[in-house]
């Protein structure tokens, strides 16, 4: 048998309105970690309680990095529209011009 390895990049809503992204082989088991406040050092720590909004699936884990990092340079307004599946606000901030995201 085959051991396939799976990477999900994972998407937090914070108490308040923020977003954390992670990467990390175990969904389940890295909510549970940032709901129980595991690390008091972790930006999600003081910003309980979390909701999981987004998880998209890897076989690599440069892939997963990689849209981690995508997720990560976006702004707030965009991370929003992606949680929310509200794709045309997401094109809307991702074109340049003037109707752009200009919150960056």
């Amino acid at each position: 048998m085959i051991d396939v390895k799976r990477y999900f990049v994972y998407m937090l809503r914070c108490f308040d309105g923020t977003f954390y992204v992670g990467v990390t082989n175990d969904v389940d088991r890295r909510f549970s970690e940032h709901c129980d406040g595991i690390d008091p050092d972790c930006y999600t720590a003081k910003r309980r309680p979390l909701r999981l909004v987004h998880v998209s699936e890897f076989q690599w884990v440069n892939e997963a990095i990689d849209f981690e990092k995508k997720l990560k340079g976006w702004s707030h307004r965009k991370k929003r529209a992606f949680a929310e599946l509200a794709w045309g606000d997401l094109k809307r901030y991702s074109r340049r011009g003037p109707f752009a995201d200009s919150s960056r």
